[in-house]
C-alpha cells in the first residue's frame, strides 16, 4: 500500500458520513457481536455501540449519531473515536467522499462448494440419525463385548510395514472427512472456512477456521464445532455393525477392528481443551466467553509473575490481573480454565518428553539397525515404512510449525474486545 498515513485515516468532522461495509449483527447476553464473515473479524459491543452502528448505517452523521444517542442513553459516547476503530476493523468502506482501502479476505477451501449445495447438513434429523447408528453400535457391544477393540487390533497383519502404511493412510483420510464435516456444516451457513494443517504443542493437527460461524444462531455454531466428532462417531458405529457381521479371524475383520479403533482413537485428544479441540470451542460457546483461550493465558501469566514475584523497577505499578475488567460470568470460566490449561500442558509436555520421543528415537534407531542386505527383504521393508512414516511425520511437524510462526497465522474462532 503506497497511501500515506493521512490517507489511511482520513480526518472525521461532526458532519462526516460513512459508509459501513456488509455487516452482520447478533445479540449475545448484554453485548452484541458485530463482523463480517468474508474476512472474519468480529468485535463485541454493548448496546449503545450496536445502535451506533445502526445509525451511521442509516446515514447520520457523527454528530447526529452522537446527539441520537445523548438523548436515548443519557450519555455520552465519542462516535469519533468509535469510527475510527471500526476503520482499524475493516468494517468502514468510506468516509465522507474518501474510499477506505479493504483488505484482501482470506481464502476460502474448496470454493465452489455452495451452501446450497450442503444445505442437508444443517437438517434436524442428521443428528437424530447419528445417535440412533450410535445406540445401535452400543446395543451390539453390550451384547458381543468381544468386539470392544484393543490397542492390539492396530497389528492386523504380521508385516509391519503394511501396517504402518495402511495406519497412516487411513488414519490421515479420517482426519481429513473429520476436518470436511466442519467445513461443510459451516459452509451451509455461508461461511467460507479454510482448511489448513496446524500444530497444537506436541500435535500434528489439521484444522479448520470456522471463524465466521460466530453470527450463526447458537444451534448451527454447535452443530459445526460438533460435526467432526459426530462423524467419527457414525464411522464407528458403522465399522462396529459391520463387524458384528463378520466372522472373527478372517482379514476383513481384523481390517475392521483396525478402523474401527483407528476412528475412536481421536476423540479422547477432543477433551484436551487446552489445546483447543473442537470441545474447547464449544466450552467457550456455552460459557459465552470471546477469547477463552487467550485470557486464560493471560490470568495463568499474572498469576505465575505474582507468585514468583519478580523484582519490580522502582515505581512500577503493581500488576492488574488481566481478568478483573471481564464480566463475572467469564471472568470465573477464565480462571477456572486457566488451571485446566496450565495442568494439561504440563502433563503433555511431560508425556513427550518421558514416552513419546523416547518411542520415536528407539524405533528410529531399530529401523536404521534392521536395514542392509543381511536382514532380508521383509525386514528392510519394515524398516524402510518406519522411517518414511515416522521422518515424514516428523518433517512435516516441524515445516508446520515453521509456517505458521513466519505468517503468525492461527485458527482463531474468538470476539476481540475493542
Amino acid at each position: 500500500m503506497t497511501d500515506t498515513a493521512a490517507d489511511d485515516h482520513p480526518h472525521i468532522e461532526p458532519s462526516t458520513r460513512v459508509l459501513l461495509r456488509d455487516l452482520g449483527v447478533r445479540r449475545d447476553r448484554d453485548e452484541w457481536i458485530v463482523g463480517r464473515v468474508s474476512t472474519r473479524t468480529f468485535v463485541a459491543v454493548p448496546a449503545a455501540g450496536a445502535r451506533a452502528i445502526e445509525l451511521l448505517g442509516e446515514g447520520h452523521s457523527v454528530a447526529r449519531t452522537a446527539e441520537i444517542l445523548r438523548a436515548e442513553t443519557g450519555e455520552e459516547l465519542d462516535v469519533t473515536d468509535f469510527v475510527r476503530d471500526l476503520t482499524a476493523l475493516g468494517f468502514v468502506a468510506r468516509i465522507g467522499d474518501r474510499p477506505v482501502p479493504d483488505t484482501e479476505p482470506p481464502r476460502a477451501t474448496l470454493p465452489r462448494l455452495r451452501a446450497r449445495h450442503v444445505r442437508w447438513a444443517l437438517h434436524p434429523a442428521l443428528p437424530v440419525l447419528v445417535g440412533a447408528l450410535l445406540a445401535d453400535a452400543v446395543a451390539v457391544l453390550i451384547r458381543r463385548p468381544d468386539l470392544v477393540p484393543g490397542y492390539r487390533d492396530l497389528l492386523w497383519s504380521p508385516h509391519g510395514s503394511l501396517v504402518l502404511v495402511t495406519g497412516a493412510a487411513a488414519g490421515w483420510t479420517l482426519l481429513l472427512a473429520h476436518e470436511l464435516a466442519h467445513l461443510v456444516t459451516a459452509r451451509a451457513v455461508g461461511v467460507p472456512a479454510t482448511m489448513r494443517l496446524g500444530t497444537r504443542l506436541q500435535f500434528l493437527v489439521m484444522q479448520t477456521d470456522i471463524s465466521g460461524i460466530e453470527l450463526a444462531s447458537r444451534r448451527h455454531r454447535l452443530t459445526a464445532y460438533l460435526a467432526g466428532i459426530a462423524l467419527n462417531l457414525a464411522v464407528a458405529s458403522s465399522l462396529v455393525l459391520l463387524l458384528a457381521g463378520t466372522d472373527t479371524g478372517t482379514t476383513v475383520h481384523r481390517l475392521l477392528a483396525a478402523a474401527l479403533l483407528l476412528a475412536l482413537m481421536p476423540l479422547p485428544f477432543q477433551c484436551m481443551v487446552f489445546t483447543r479441540t473442537d470441545l474447547y470451542f464449544v466450552l467457550q460457546d456455552l460459557t459465552g466467553c470471546r477469547d477463552l483461550y487467550g485470557d486464560g493465558l493471560a490470568y495463568a501469566r499474572h498469576v505465575f509473575r505474582r507468585t514468583v514475584r519478580w523484582p519490580r523497577r522502582a515505581g512500577a505499578a503493581e500488576p492488574v490481573d488481566p481478568s478483573a475488567r471481564l464480566p463475572a460470568h467469564e471472568r470465573r470460566a477464565v480462571r477456572l480454565y486457566s488451571a485446566v490449561l496450565v495442568v494439561g500442558t504440563a502433563l503433555c509436555l511431560t508425556f513427550l518428553a518421558a514416552f513419546t520421543l523416547p518411542a520415536d528415537v528407539t524405533l528410529l534407531v531399530r529401523a536404521v539397525r534392521a536395514l542392509g542386505p543381511e536382514s532380508g527383504l521383509a525386514a528392510n521393508a519394515d524398516a524402510a515404512a518406519v522411517l518414511v512414516v515416522l521422518g515424514g511425520v516428523n518433517i512435516l511437524w516441524l515445516v508446520t510449525r515453521w509456517r505458521n510462526r513466519r505468517s503468525r497465522s492461527s485458527v482463531r474462532r474468538s470476539v476481540a474486545r475493542p
